[in-house]
């Protein structure tokens, strides 16, 4: 469904399409791996959820990571409960393409996330990723602890130091703790997967961040 003029702001709540109480009805694993898209997750895991423009090839840079057990896409960040895509591309709902990630600690850590986020799109395009327009595009990372959040703001900091240096703008990235995430159609599910010759726009900055790599410690 295509939309002459997407909005470049996010609606109000009173604005916003009303969605539904119902959920998303999905497939319940994940495609390349098979590990159970809404769980339950082994103890010791974390969850976090990163926008990065379209969710078909952010999803994929996330399910190729050692640690990772499993990923999914959908929409988060705005106000309609249980949108459609087609609500989301309107621009009404105020959600964003987001990716669920859920890994271990202990095997990878944040900032390997982190690094792979920031260096793979462009942080500072606001409510777009390249030619891909609208507020759905803009880029977000949704923490679920307190510490993730110290982690992330520190990544940001040192990219936008790294960024700075090479003559670009100020990080738009949206940074919160993790709101209701709302579990896109099966066919968006790992679609690069099903679809290998599929669409990707993803396109970084060239500017590498400057944040550790490797193993958490303990």
């Amino acid at each position: 469904m295509f939309f002459r003029q997407k909005p470049l702001t996010l609606p109000s709540a009173a604005d916003a399409l009303p969605g539904r109480q119902a959920e998303m009805s999905i497939a319940p694993n994940h495609f390349v791996n098979g590990a159970p898209l809404k769980g339950p997750h082994a103890e010791g895991l974390e969850t976090i959820y990163f926008g990065l423009g379209c969710f078909w090839g952010a999803e994929r840079l996330f399910w190729t990571l050692p640690g990772v057990v499993v990923t999914a896409v959908g929409y988060q960040g705005g106000t309609t409960p249980n949108p459609t895509y087609e609500e989301v591309c309107s621009g009404m709902t105020g959600h964003t393409e987001a990716v669920q990630v859920v890994y271990d600690p202990k095997i990878t850590a944040l900032d390997t996330l982190l690094k792979r986020f920031w260096e793979e799109h462009d942080p500072t395009q606001g409510m777009r990723q390249g030619n891909d327009v609208g507020t759905q595009y803009r880029s977000a990372i949704y923490t679920t602890t307190s510490q993730q959040a110290e982690i992330v703001e520190k990544s940001r900091a040192a990219y936008q130091a790294a960024l700075a240096k090479r003559g670009l703008g100020p990080i738009t990235t949206e940074i919160g703790a993790a709101g209701p995430f709302y579990y896109a159609e099966t066919y968006h599910q790992q679609y690069l997967a099903k679809n290998p010759n599929g669409y990707c726009g993803l396109a970084g900055t060239g500017v590498s961040c400057p944040i550790g790599l490797g193993v958490a410690a303990g």
